[in-house]
């Protein structure tokens, strides 16, 4: 077979079944969708609230109007330029906190929070109309200081638990209030067809049933009944098809028929639409229509889209959010004027830095006919919707008391730690696999991400990028280094090595491996074509140290941290057992709760994880014969051995030519 009828191979199967998952091939073989679905909504329309809304909205000057239509970053933006400006809605985007403190603590969030909104309730305007905060909770509320973490989405896929995440959702809701915020920029409801995406961990599955369960019960748990003090607004993101990007390229073009998107990629938004879901942000992805052969252009500009599908046959009446700056990419538009993107439906822009500039050109489009006034009453009637429906006009946002314990309470720690433990997906585990270690066991841990709390948070974690932080930005986590030694008590002993050079493995009862990635976010987290998908390529000193310690008579536990599935054939075939952690957060006692046997001698917890996403059996997967090596829903339990031999390496560097 051709390279090209290779490539062509790999993209039917990734654009719904194939590589790393999907539906392509349960596709082809379903009955033909012919139209969007009729969905259900839990949260219908108020005759007397539409007619308040409709009230102050008639009452409201443009300028007003546009202020609400305008969401600013705290970094760029006062609280008294809120109230000046009648601005709508204000966020934190990743790395931004109440005075650049990364280390900010919850009553620093929590004024900086009672600052806005008392501005917002300040303007001259008859009706006051509350401002809205969000943030993007991803993983727990991850840009505040000492708060539980929770394992990133890829991780909760292969839990195959949707009451898990609900629970999640809900504790992370909680998390969110205790800062004043009301409104978390989660979840992410990505089907993602190729991990070479740098946002792959955000994806909880290539399998588009299993996400449209977990979007439903994220939504209703974090949302709860919309007014309560521990319910959170959710915000279901990217629409539509950022995860079937072309090589998995992070805001790039999904080439897809009608029927593909409909049956791929939107079953989250069903999901989520079903539970409630208050808003919805748009994807930086552009959209080819496969099936007519024509481009469609970038997702914010696509009114077809936005309004006649998610507004009209979808039913929402919520808010559509643009993503950050975004609107600069729709052809014709810069980051402060873009009458096609509010044509198309979008109702709040997200403009961080230049939103003077953006609400004077919007004033001035609205007034030259460009953006007609009915498209920015109807912008502006949804904002002020989800703002009562919340209750923020009936009372402030801000918590009456301290209520810091939520970060990290003994329900959030307990949770995530359950997360973690069900996770976990075995691999591997051959006739020699000292699993369940016993607790009085001598073990060597190597590796350079062992002792390192960021290399098991990835991205989204007090930054955008996850990195510019230590350890000492998360004093109440464990490490694998620091769950080890609490596991083994005083029973046992856990020696350390970054890299094993000079160790003599001979005195140990096993060896753990720790591989991991380093953290990343969208854009600096692609391995973009023609990079290889191996590990080892990638990160070398991983193979060294697993090298300098498989062979020498003593069993090797192999832990892998990882946003995404990746080629890892040599650390298997040099490990006795090979887990996949993903990126399990803040505690990594849930490892440990499943490496070790009980108290009483006894295996404890068995692995319950099976894989979210087809495991590539290549370093190229796009033009290999052979690119699955486990499929999706594999994983082992411990009292299967998977007597796997030696599995084929094919050691490739860079990835040959591709012809579309």
């Amino acid at each position: 077979m051709k390279q090209g009828q290779l490539l062509r191979a790999f993209l039917i199967g990734s654009i719904g079944a194939g590589l790393l998952g999907g539906s392509a091939v349960t596709g082809l073989q379903a009955k033909p969708i012919t139209d969007w679905p009729v969905l259900t909504h839990p949260v219908a329309k108020d005759a007397a609230m539409e007619a308040r809304i409709s009230e102050i909205v008639a009452g409201m000057s443009l300028r007003q109007k546009i202020g609400q239509m305008t969401q600013a970053d705290i970094r760029s933006v006062t609280p008294d330029q809120v109230r000046e400006h009648y601005l709508g809605s204000i966020l934190n985007g990743g790395g931004a906190w109440p005075s650049g403190k990364k280390q900010a603590t919850v009553a620093d969030w929590v004024a900086l929070a009672d600052a806005h909104y008392k501005a917002s309730m300040a303007t001259d305007m008859k009706v006051k109309i509350p401002v809205i905060w969000g943030t993007d909770a991803v993983h727990g509320h991850n840009n505040v200081f000492k708060t539980t973490l929770f394992p990133h989405n890829i991780a909760l896929g292969a839990a195959h638990d949707p009451k898990l995440v609900g629970r999640i959702a809900h504790l992370t809701a909680k998390q969110v209030r205790a800062t004043g915020i009301t409104w978390a920029f989660a979840p992410t409801v990505a089907v993602v067809q190729n991990p070479r995406w740098g946002r792959t961990y955000e994806s909880y599955s290539s399998d588009p049933a299993l996400v449209r369960r977990y979007a439903n019960e994220f939504v209703k748990a974090m949302q709860g009944n919309l007014i309560g003090p521990d319910t959170s607004i959710a915000s279901v993101k990217h629409f539509l098809g950022d995860g079937g990007t072309y090589l998995g390229k992070d805001q790039g073009d999904t080439r897809a028929t009608r029927e593909q998107l409909i049956r791929t990629h939107a079953p989250g938004y069903f999901g989520a639409l079903e539970g409630g879901v208050q808003t919805v942000m748009i994807s930086y992805s552009s959209w080819t229509d496969n099936g007519a052969g024509k481009p469609q252009g970038k997702m914010h500009g696509n009114r077809e889209l936005i309004t006649d599908v998610l507004k009209g046959k979808l039913g929402f009446d919520g808010l559509v959010v643009s993503d950050w700056n975004a609107i600069e990419q729709v052809k014709g538009c810069t980051r402060t004027r873009c009458p096609q993107a509010i044509n198309a439906g979008i109702d709040m822009i997200m403009v961080p830095d230049d939103w003077k500039q953006f609400i004077e050109e919007t004033i001035a489009d609205v007034e030259k006919g460009a953006i007609p006034i009915s498209r920015i009453d109807d912008a502006v009637t949804r904002i002020l919707r989800v703002k009562m429906r919340t209750g923020l006009f009936d009372r402030s946002p801000i918590p009456t008391a301290s209520a810091e314990a939520d970060m990290a309470s003994d329900a959030a720690r307990a949770t995530a730690r359950e997360a973690v433990s069900k996770s976990l997906v075995l691999l591997k585990n051959n006739a020699r696999s000292p699993l369940p270690l016993k607790r009085n066991s001598k073990i060597l841990l190597v590796g350079k991400g062992a002792d390192k709390v960021t290399t098991q948070l990835g991205g989204w974690s007090l930054t955008w990028q996850g990195d510019e932080t230590d350890d000492n930005d998360y004093p109440l986590a464990d490490d694998m280094l620091s769950a080890l030694r609490k596991a083994v008590g005083e029973a046992g002993k856990v020696d350390f090595s970054a890299d094993a050079i000079g160790v003599d493995v001979k005195g140990y009862d096993a060896v753990v491996v720790v591989h991991s990635e380093r953290p990343y976010a969208e854009m600096k987290g692609d391995i973009s074509y023609p990079a290889s998908l191996r590990h080892s390529e990638r990160y070398p000193d991983d193979y060294a140290a697993l090298e300098r310690v498989s062979g020498k008579g003593v069993p090797v536990v192999s832990v892998l941290f990882s946003g995404r599935p990746v080629y890892a054939n040599d650390l298997i075939n040099m490990s006795d057992a090979f887990i996949a952690a993903w990126l399990p957060g803040t505690e990594g006692q849930g490892i440990t709760d499943i490496l070790f046997r009980g108290a009483n001698g006894r295996m404890a917890k068995d692995f319950q994880g099976r894989l979210p996403f087809d495991w590539p059996g290549a370093s190229c997967p796009e033009t290999a014969k052979k690119p699955v090596l486990f499929a999706r829903g594999y994983g082992l339990k411990l009292a299967k051995k998977s007597n796997m031999g030696r599995l084929p390496e094919d050691g490739v560097e860079t990835c040959p030519p591709l012809a579309e």
